[in-house]
């Protein structure tokens, strides 16, 4: 079904939003739950309370893009989880791993102190990505979107992990020079 028609259902209440939300996207959601907290159990969860955050929010949502709101939600809904879990037991994982660089150049990303913010944050964050090449754009999300390993990048781009790291590190360093450049300052 077609995500025009998926979110009619939502605006008419229709419990087959849910049904055909799930049929089209439960694994995409799942996989980035996933790739956040390495538990089936945890991912399926993550992704049933994003079933319901859509409900909730569509009405008076209208998404331009269904796959990224769904995967919106299912994100911060894992990373919430995570937190929940890192602090209850002090885990280090890969997540935290690429959480820790990321905070090199944005300290404050996950807590932006108010909504302005948070758009100025996600404009330039956008505009970055747009400004590099294709393949580093991808690498980067990979890694700070979906919390790839460095492994797994390297294998997908047939390179070495040395290689990751570094180009990595070095757009962390552009990151934050861009950053300061438009006005935000870490």
């Amino acid at each position: 079904m077609e995500d025009l028609k998926i979110i009619e259902l939502f605006w008419e209440r229709s419990e087959d939003a849910i049904a055909e939300t799930q049929r089209k996207y439960q694994r995409y959601c799942h996989s980035i739950a996933y790739a956040i907290l390495a538990s089936d159990e945890d991912a399926e969860e993550c992704v049933n309370d994003t079933y319901v955050r859509a409900w909730d929010s569509i009405p008076p949502n209208r998404p331009n893009r269904l796959e990224v709101f769904l995967g919106k939600i299912t994100r911060h809904l894992a990373f919430d989880r995570y937190r929940k879990s890192t602090t209850k037991r002090r885990r280090h994982s890969a997540v935290s791993t690429a959480l820790d660089e990321l905070e090199e150049c944005i300290p404050a990303l996950a807590y932006p102190t108010d909504i302005a913010d948070e758009i100025a944050l996600r404009d330039a964050l956008n505009s970055f990505l747009r400004s590099l090449p294709e393949e580093s754009m991808n690498i980067f999300t990979r890694r700070y979107w979906y919390t790839y390993s460095i492994a797994d990048i390297a294998k997908e781009y047939g390179i070495g992990e040395s290689k990751v790291k570094i180009r990595l590190h070095r757009m962390r360093i552009e990151l934050k020079k861009y950053l300061e450049k438009e006005g935000i300052f870490i």
